[in-house]
C-alpha cells in the first residue's frame, strides 16, 4: 500500500480525506449518478467500488432497519479472496475465518446401514489454483469491511436504512449529464413512516434479492424451476462426538444427506440437513419445519454419533431451484443506452451446496462498478455498459447449469452396494464429483469470450499460464526497489485502472534497444501511446493504465538507475517518485514466475488485465500499434 504521495498526514492511510459537505444526511439525495437498491454484498461490493471516485455521486438504499448481524452465505471462495485482496481487507477476513482445508465423505456402513463411516477424504483447493485459501467467515462480517470502506472514502458514504422501493420511471434520454431514472421510496423509520423521497438518478442497480423490486420494474423475469427438494440449515454449538465436526464434510446415509461446514471462532458449525421431497405445486413454508425437527433429523443422518446442541445461531429452511434472467439490464435491441441494471440473486438464484451465492454476485458487481466509473468519468463511451450483461449473463447459465447438475447429486440417496440396481449416487462418484467441481466453487472457471474488451488468443503461446479472458493468475516476485517479495496480482488496487504487465524479453532490459526500453519509449512518447491519448491532462501517468515490468534476471543483478525512465515515474503535487513499478522473479524460492505462468523467455510478451482482475490481452513487446487499437475500441481519448 502506497500513501504520503501528496504530503505527509498522520493516523490512518486508509481514511481518505472528506469532500466538502461529506457525511451522513438524514434524507437521501434528490440526485445521484448512481443509486444502488439493496445493501447486501452485491450492492456493497459495488457501492465501495464506486465510492473510490471523489466525482461520482452514490446512495445506497436498503428496506432493512440496519446491517445485518448474521449472513445466510458465509463460503469465500479462492476468487472472492483475491477481490477482497484488491479492496484492501483480506488479512481481516483471514484473521477471522475457517480455512477449509480438506473435505471428509461418509456413507453407510456394508454391515449396518443404518450407521455411517468414514469412505474418504480429499484435499479442498488444489496446489496453485491460487494464493488464496477457501474460508468461512459470517456474511456480515464482510459487510462490515464493506461498510468501513465507505465510510472511509471521500464522500463517508453510509446506507439510507429502512427504505422501501416503490417504483421507477425511466426517460429515455441518452445524455450522459441527464439523470432520466426516477425512483420513488417509502420511509419506514420510526417518525417518518410513509414519507415518500424521490431520488433522480443517472444509472440504477438493483441488487434486492431474488424477489427484486427494481427486476420487476424493468419487465425482467427469472425463468428455471424449482427441484422439489427441501434442506435445513443450522449455525449452531453443540457437543458432539462425531471426529470430523472440524472438517467439511459430505454425509450420505440411509436417513438422508447431510453437509457440515465449520464455522469461524472454534466451535461453531454449520449442517445443511435434507428433508422432504416436494410436491409439483408445494413450497417449503408447507412442511412447517420447526428447528427441533432439524436437530432431530441431524441425529438420525449422524448415527452412531451423538449430537447435543447447546444453541443455535441462526436457522432456516429452503428449496433448491435454478433460475435467470434472459439479459441483466433494461436495455433493448436498439441503440439505447441501459440505464437501470440487476445484480446477483435478482437475476440469478441456485442452491447453497456449491457456496456460489454471494461469491458469483459480488462479482457481478465488481464486473459492473469499474464500467459505471468509466463511463461517468468520460473515459469510456455509454456503449461499454451493454458488456454487463453480455459478460455475466453467459457465466450465470454457466452456473446454474452446473448447480442443477451438482445439487442433484449431493440430494440423490447413497446406492445400496448389495442391490446394484437401487437408485442414487455411489458415494466414490460422489467424491471424485467434489474434486471435478473445485475449480467451479473456487471461482476459477469465469473465462470470459472475445469482444471489445476481451482480446483474440492469437498471441496466447507467449503466456500460457494467464490464459485471456480469466483472472489474472498472481505469483509471487521480489520488487526490484526494496527486495521485497510480494504477490505480484496484489499490486492491483478496486481503483477503475487498467494494468499492464510487460515480461521482459531474454536481454538486458536496460539496453537502448531492448524490447521493453522500445516499448517503454512508445507509452511515454508516441502520439498513439494508449497511455499518452487516455490519460487526462493534469493526471498522474498511471491514474487510468498501471504499467508494471517484470525482469527475467534477480534483483541483485539490475540497477534500478538504469531502467526506462518511464518505470521511474514522477507523481503528485511534489513529483515524488514511484519505485514500485519494477519486479524481478523470485529466485531463492525457486517459484520463477517465467515459468510458473508459462511467460515466453526469448521474447518477453504484454499482459494487458482489465480494471477487474480479468487478463484482457496477451500481446507480443513490440506490438505497439495492436495494443493502441486494443485500448482504441473501448476507451475515448
Amino acid at each position: 500500500m502506497q500513501f504520503f504521495l501528496n504530503g505527509f498526514k498522520a493516523g490512518d492511510p486508509d481514511v481518505a480525506a472528506p469532500l466538502p459537505g461529506a457525511g451522513r444526511t438524514d434524507a437521501a439525495p434528490s440526485e445521484v449518478d448512481v443509486l444502488i437498491v439493496g445493501c447486501g454484498p452485491t450492492g456493497l461490493t459495488l457501492a465501495a467500488q464506486l465510492a473510490a471516485f471523489r466525482d461520482i455521486t452514490v446512495a445506497i438504499v436498503e428496506q432493512k432497519a440496519g446491517p445485518i448481524a448474521l449472513g445466510q452465505a458465509d463460503g469465500i471462495a479462492c476468487r472472492s479472496m483475491e477481490m477482497f485482496e484488491a479492496f484492501g481487507f483480506a488479512d481481516r477476513v483471514l484473521k477471522e475465518a475457517y480455512f477449509v482445508n480438506e473435505t471428509v465423505f461418509w456413507k453407510p456402513g456394508e454391515a449396518r446401514r443404518s450407521e455411517i463411516v468414514r469412505s474418504g477424504r480429499i484435499q479442498d483447493v488444489e496446489d496453485g489454483l491460487s494464493e488464496m485459501p477457501h474460508v468461512i467467515l459470517n456474511q456480515a462480517r464482510v459487510h462490515d469491511f464493506f461498510l468501513d470502506i465507505m465510510r472511509n472514502a471521500p464522500s463517508r458514504l453510509e446506507p439510507r436504512y429502512q427504505r422501501r422501493f416503490l417504483d421507477l420511471a425511466v426517460a429515455r434520454d441518452d445524455n450522459l449529464s441527464a439523470r432520466p431514472a426516477t425512483v420513488r421510496l417509502e420511509r419506514t423509520d420510526p417518525g417518518h413512516e410513509g414519507q415518500v423521497e424521490t431520488v433522480k438518478a443517472k444509472f440504477v442497480v438493483g441488487c434486492d434479492g431474488a424477489r427484486s423490486a427494481v427486476r420487476e420494474a424493468i419487465g425482467r423475469k427469472l425463468a428455471g424451476d424449482f427441484a422439489n427438494q427441501a434442506w435445513g440449515v443450522m449455525d449452531v454449538l453443540a457437543v458432539t462426538d462425531f471426529p470430523d465436526i472440524r472438517l467439511k464434510c459430505v454425509i450420505q446415509s440411509a436417513e438422508g444427506s447431510a453437509l457440515i461446514i465449520p464455522r469461524e471462532g472454534g466451535y461453531l458449525f454449520r449442517i445443511y440437513i435434507e428433508l422432504d421431497k416436494l410436491g409439483a405445486e408445494a413450497r417449503v413454508a408447507s412442511l412447517n419445519v420447526t428447528p427441533e425437527r432439524l436437530i432431530a433429523a441431524a441425529r438420525r443422518i449422524l448415527r452412531p454419533y451423538t449430537l447435543e446442541v447447546k444453541e443455535i445461531a441462526w436457522w432456516s429452511v429452503y428449496e433448491i431451484g435454478q433460475r435467470l434472467c434472459d439479459r441483466f439490464d433494461d436495455g433493448a435491441d436498439d441503440d439505447r443506452m441501459p440505464r437501470v441494471f440487476i445484480a446477483g440473486d435478482a437475476c440469478h438464484t441456485h442452491s447453497a451446496k456449491a457456496g456460489q451465492g454471494m461469491n458469483m454476485s459480488m462479482q457481478d458487481t465488481f464486473n459492473l462498478g469499474w464500467k459505471l466509473a468509466s463511463v461517468l468519468r468520460g473515459r469510456s463511451a455509454p456503449r461499454l455498459l451493454e458488456t454487463y450483461s453480455q459478460e455475466r449473463q453467459p457465466i450465470a447459465k454457466e452456473l446454474i447449469d452446473f448447480d442443477h447438475a451438482f445439487s442433484r447429486m449431493i440430494s440423490a440417496p447413497p446406492r445400496d452396494p448389495a442391490n446394484p440396481a437401487s437408485e442414487g449416487v455411489d458415494p466414490e462418484e460422489l467424491q471424485e464429483a467434489f474434486v471435478k467441481a473445485g475449480r467451479f466453487t473456487a471461482g476459477m472457471m469465469t473465462r470470459y469470450r472475445p469482444s471489445m474488451l476481451t482480446g483474440e488468443a492469437t498471441c496466447q503461446h507467449l503466456a500460457t499460464g494467464f490464459p485471456i479472458g480469466a483472472r489474472f493468475h498472481s505469483a509471487p516476485v521480489v520488487r526490484l526497489a526494496d527486495a521485497k517479495t510480494v504477490q505480484l496480482g496484489h499490486a492491483f488496487r478496486a481503483d477503475g485502472r487498467w494494468r499492464l504487465y510487460a515480461f521482459a524479453a531474454a536481454e538486458d532490459p536496460a539496453g537502448p534497444s531492448s524490447r521493453l526500453g522500445r516499448l517503454c519509449r512508445f507509452l511515454a512518447e508516441a502520439p498513439d501511446s494508449p497511455v499518452r491519448r487516455h490519460t487526462p491532462a493534469g493526471e498522474d501517468v498511471d491514474a487510468v493504465i498501471d504499467v508494471r515490468a517484470i525482469f527475467q534476471q534477480g534483483h541483485r543483478d539490475l540497477a534500478l538507475g538504469a531502467m526506462p525512465a518511464f518505470l521511474l515515474p514522477l507523481k503528485g503535487r511534489y513529483g515524488l517518485r514511484d519505485y514500485e513499478k519494477m519486479f524481478c522473479p523470485d529466485l531463492k524460492s525457486g517459484q520463477d514466475i517465467f515459468d510458473l505462468r508459462g511467460v515466453d523467455r526469448a521474447g518477453g510478451c504484454i499482459v494487458v488485465v482489465r480494471p477487474d482482475q480479468y487478463v484482457a490481452h496477451v500481446l507480443p513487446l513490440d506490438a505497439h500499434e495492436a495494443l493502441g487499437a486494443f485500448f482504441g475500441r473501448f476507451m475515448l481519448g
